[in-house]
């Protein structure tokens, strides 16, 4: 295994990275536009966010076990492609049904992706796995923030539909540029380099459920803000430019919050630096609701800084936890954990439905705070070792 994190792999990993969760950051940028063509209630429009995140998070675990037992490299490109093509067929849907199989559809090119990603961002990172990690992320995450930076001017400049077709343009040029790059990526898998890679460790079901525990709460609340930041913004008579100002201050700090608690954690510890961070989310999204105005502005940020910058923290982790199975580790981490949060933002819509919004956002600060509990019951992981992977033949490039 490589002392040093391979560049090349990794810009090309990390910028298929930005370009899939750019499609999957156009989502929520575009909710508060879809909302008003089709006459969405709060319900309706978190609806939009569960069919994204149902395709783009829970299959991820089955994208992973594929990844797993026969290698799919073809997914790469592959999926960023489908992300973007989805997402820009979605901006034209002439009906809400048909809008709804489009974001799913946009979602599974997104869960395709991530697992397969993931795992060759491992063999990329070398024996640097948690910096590596970041690397791989920071390109997620900026993509992400740049969802709403870009898609929301596009969209009041051209409209719903000509601005969201313009938008999934960056993503398919993507797509392509990491089809070029196979050939490269292809050799960083470990039996290219050292022959006969054992794998150190067994895996600890317990530990990851524990963890999926703690992803999960965490979610509850970072897709709730997700889908109602920007609506609960208009709600306080701003625009929706307004709304998706707010939403890419949350998602940029995040991206930051990727480069800076790397570091943090590396020096202090994955689970400290974990707890630490879960912990500040309650207090911070209260201040949001209930203070507003620039501390809540403030507030909102360090809740970006505090979940995006643990996303590596966490697939780090579950990697450590599962070994063996390393693709399903990513999967796990990166999608059924996350999932379940965006079937508690339908929830939270038919609170706001029921009750009012404030209400739904004061309930989704609160979830992180059962996850600082499972923090504790966090078992210390196996020292960083080669992973598993499948076999040299299972990695054809187009197979």
């Amino acid at each position: 295994m490589s002392d040093s994190i391979d560049r090349r792999g990794m810009g090309a990993l990390s910028g298929g990275h930005l370009a899939t969760d750019f499609a999957s950051g156009a989502v929520p940028a575009m909710l508060p536009f879809f909302a008003a063509k089709f006459d969405l209630n709060y319900t309706l429009t978190a609806v939009l966010m569960l069919a994204a995140l149902a395709s783009s998070s829970l299959t991820q675990p089955l994208f992973g076990l594929w990844s797993d037992k026969r290698g799919a490299l073809w997914l790469l490109p592959a999926g960023i492609g489908l992300a973007g093509v989805g997402i820009g067929l979605a901006a034209v849907a002439p009906s809400y049904g048909l809008l709804v199989i489009l974001v799913f559809l946009s979602g599974l090119g997104i869960a395709a992706f991530h697992p397969e990603g993931a795992k060759f961002a491992v063999f990329a990172s070398g024996r640097k796995r948690a910096s590596g990690m970041s690397l791989f992320n920071i390109g997620g995450n900026t993509g992400y923030a740049l969802g709403p930076i870009i898609v929301t001017p596009l969209v009041l400049w051209l409209g719903l539909g000509p601005g969201g077709l313009l938008a999934s343009i960056p993503v398919v040029l993507g797509a392509a540029a990491v089809l070029l790059a196979l050939p490269y990526l292809s050799r960083l898998r470990p039996e290219a380099r050292s022959p006969g890679v054992a794998v150190s460790g067994t895996d600890d079901v317990r530990a990851v459920l524990i963890l999926g525990g703690v992803i999960g709460f965490r979610s509850v609340a970072w897709f709730g803000l997700l889908t109602f930041v920007p609506l609960w913004v208009v709600s306080l008579g701003n625009s929706e430019a307004d709304g998706n100002r707010m939403l890419s201050l949350m998602l940029v700090a995040g991206a930051v919050g990727t480069l800076t608690l790397g570091p943090i954690a590396d020096r202090f510890g994955l689970r400290r630096t974990l707890l630490v961070a879960q912990a500040i989310l309650t207090p911070m999204i209260l201040v949001f609701v209930l203070v507003g105005g620039v501390v809540g502005a403030l507030a909102l940020m360090l809740v970006g800084i505090c979940v995006v910058g643990t996303f590596g923290l966490t697939m780090v982790l579950s990697q450590m936890y599962l070994p063996e199975h390393v693709g399903m580790a990513s999967g796990l981490s990166i999608g059924l954990a996350m999932g379940l949060g965006g079937i508690a933002a339908v929830a939270l819509g038919g609170i706001a439905d029921a009750i009012d919004l404030e209400t739904a956002l004061v309930c989704c600060a609160f979830a992180p705070l059962a996850g600082v509990v499972l923090c504790f019951f966090l078992p210390s992981p196996a020292v960083a070792s080669p992973v598993a992977t499948a076999p040299a033949s299972a990695y054809p490039l187009l197979d």
